[in-house]
């Protein structure tokens, strides 16, 4: 799991902006108990026969000294809870591509330990849960006779043990789901609103989600007392000296469980711990991801670190380069006089240093999607046997420069590394060190990868027979371009040396040894050994469409580029009075158009078009599964509001000539 910031980060905008909006969705969650905690005594002392007795009960122990307690215990569970969305909320959501991936990040000890803790909060909800409710349940231990002797002794409250349990049970659901739904993944709306408006909208929704997840959880858990119920129940009455009363029925029975007013109270006690907890994270979505608005250009160099250009540029502070984009979609859109400011030049020296960082960083961002496209087609393509990265992209350089292509080498340079889909693991442990991240595939270090996704990511095992070597007999590796050979041969007048004539290195030093021959044979023979078992393949095998969610998991930033960099040019053509957008216009189209056919042809693999399966309801943000649409979506809806605004002064644009053809077809509305 990536996380979306760190406490430990020293950077402005955690400490001036994150902090204070989790403090106030704390705060209003904390705000909110009473009124939940009212309503739940309400529901769980309710008498139909007795209304003005149910009312006048209530309202004694709303005031009581025991609920004014249980209100604190309850605020601490809330502090916690959100302390937890501070450090656990992440922008890309974790993606495992396989059954095996996902138990992993369950055992993992930071999710055992966030496991452990949410099942002590759940217990401690239920405790005061039940002491809200009373008569049977208030207290662990009650006074019972002994059947022989008649002697008053200290007997186990099988009702409060039960509620107790179903809390820590419920605890744990909770942080399961957490994972394998996704509960941490905070998303931004499509369409802005205020909190207000928005909190109001979710409330249903939240209420929903709770009864639902309540009634799974108590039904869960009362086949597992069923079944189990006697352990627990014998281990804390033998360590308690608590004797069982066997006059009583008892609860790991089928009679016991069918028991209306214990399932209705193990129901409303459940809805009112995931309503806690639930609209402290709807809380915490709304607070984190409202828009912030950054100055485009400063006029003291000590607040330039908080300019929009400057902040755009950030890698370390993922929330932060996330509403950026935001706030950059949103000025392209809606703002004049902060369009004007990225079209203004700089003063003294009249260079368009706004809109050059600008562009150069939403380019940035598509680029490095389009090389990640093309990296995962390749190895589609060619079923697990990569080229190296190098050669790739020299032939696909080499091929652009052929056509004709002269302003996508004029495309910036990557400011953060190429991530492919077998890297992306091993920062979900260590942190966040890149901005953006590539899907999540299992662990390339993992002994349970393939040597086919190391080759893809470019690491290979020191003591494998490939490391140093080609990785098939078909794949030539290039020799080296050095820049001096190609600069004298060009000085003296001779043509320069063709890569054919670069001398490989003998055969006999890339034959591996005997005994490491002899080692990858038993590995091969192990691992299909183990692949013709059922429960094997089953761990193992990628999950369908999960490659695709992961390649496109954090593209909600590629979706503000391209609507921020499409209204910029569009609002050039009447608005930058110094043609400052005119400069970089060629390459900026052939970034998109480059990015709209390694796009197509990833919607031609298996299972990349298909669509999602609709969830039950849950607290789960789902839309990750969708945004590979909605990037396409946009990316068409981008080039087209270029096309419609510029019209047939495309045609003076300096483009390649495939491009051309492409553009042609927007300008005639046929794509």
């Amino acid at each position: 799991m990536i996380k979306m910031f760190s406490l430990k980060q020293n950077c402005w905008f955690i400490r001036k902006v994150v902090i204070w909006r989790a403090v106030a969705s704390i705060a209003w969650s904390v705000l909110l108990l009473p009124v939940t905690s009212a309503v739940f005594v309400l529901l769980s002392r309710f008498s139909l026969f007795h209304p003005i007795q149910w009312i006048s009960e209530c309202t004694s122990l709303l005031t009581a000294s025991s609920t004014i307690f249980s209100l604190v215990v309850l605020c601490g569970v809330v502090l916690i809870t959100g302390l937890f969305n501070l450090e656990f909320y992440t922008l890309v959501p974790s993606i495992p591509c396989s059954r095996m991936a996902l138990l992993g990040t369950v055992l993992h000890p930071r999710q055992c330990v966030h496991s452990l803790v949410y099942c002590t909060m759940g217990m401690l909800v239920m405790w005061c849960a039940s002491v809200t409710i009373g008569g049977r349940y208030s207290t662990l231990g009650i006074p019972c006779k002994q059947s022989e002797s008649g002697e008053v002794v200290t007997c186990l409250n099988e009702y409060h043990l039960f509620l107790l349990l179903a809390g820590a049970f419920m605890g744990y659901s909770h942080s399961f789901l957490g994972v394998v739904k996704n509960m941490y993944y905070v998303s931004f709306q499509p369409i802005q609103q205020y909190k207000y408006p928005r909190f109001k909208g979710c409330l249903p929704m939240v209420v929903k989600c709770s009864v639902i997840q309540s009634l799974y959880s108590a039904r869960n858990f009362a086949a597992l007392y069923f079944f189990f119920g006697y352990v627990p129940k014998t281990w804390i009455s033998s360590t308690l000296h608590l004797q069982i009363d066997s006059s009583l029925q008892p609860l790991d029975s089928l009679t016991g469980l069918l028991d209306f007013s214990l399932l209705y109270h193990l129901s409303i006690s459940g809805t009112f711990l995931y309503f806690t907890w639930y609209l402290t994270v709807l809380l915490f979505r709304i607070y984190v991801t409202e828009a912030y608005s950054f100055p485009v250009q400063s006029t003291f160099t000590e607040d330039a670190e908080q300019c929009l250009p400057k902040v755009l540029a950030e890698t370390n502070t993922l929330v932060m380069k996330f509403l950026a984009l935001q706030d950059l979609a949103l000025l392209s859109q809606h703002s004049l006089s902060r369009r004007l400011e990225v079209f203004s030049l700089s003063q003294p020296g009249g260079h368009p240093h706004n809109w050059n960082a600008i562009s150069r960083e939403c380019m940035s961002l598509l680029s490095e999607l389009t090389q990640r496209l093309l990296a995962h087609q390749d190895a589609v393509a060619s079923n697990g046997r990569v080229k190296s990265q190098s050669a790739s992209i020299d032939t696909r350089s080499a091929s652009s420069s052929s056509s004709g292509t002269e302003d996508v080498s004029e495309t910036p340079r990557l400011s953060v590394p190429l991530r492919t889909p077998g890297s992306v693991f091993t920062s979900s442990v260590g942190g966040m060190h890149s901005a953006l991240t590539a899907p999540f595939t299992p662990d390339v270090d993992s002994p349970f990868s393939s040597p086919a996704i190391r080759r893809l990511v470019g690491q290979q095992e020191p003591r494998s027979p490939w490391f140093g070597t080609v990785q098939s007999p078909h794949i030539m590796r290039r020799g080296p371009k050095l820049w001096s050979a190609s600069t004298e041969s060009q000085s003296n007048g001779s043509p320069p040396a063709s890569p054919a004539t670069v001398p490989s290195p003998p055969a006999a030093n890339q034959k591996p040894s005997f005994l490491a021959q002899w080692l990858q044979n038993r590995r091969e023979q192990v691992k299909s050994f183990l692949a013709k078992r059922v429960l094997i393949v089953y761990l193992f095998n990628k999950l369908p469409e999960a490659s695709s969610q992961a390649l496109f998991a954090d593209s909600q930033a590629h979706i503000w580029a391209l609507q921020g960099l499409s209204h910029l040019v569009a609002a050039s053509f009447s608005e930058d009075q110094f043609g400052v957008v005119q400069t970089t216009l060629p390459s900026i189209l052939s970034c998109l158009v480059v990015l709209l056919e390694a796009v197509d042809r990833h919607f031609k693999l298996p299972h990349a078009s298909s669509k999602p399966v609709r969830t039950v309801c849950s607290m789960g943000d789902s839309t990750y599964k969708t945004l590979r649409f909605a990037l396409r979506a946009a990316l068409k809806t981008a080039i087209y509001k270029i096309t419609t605004t510029f019209g047939e002064h495309l045609n003076a644009v300096n483009i390649s000539t495939e491009h051309r053809k492409r553009l042609q077809q927007f300008l005639e509305f046929k794509e």
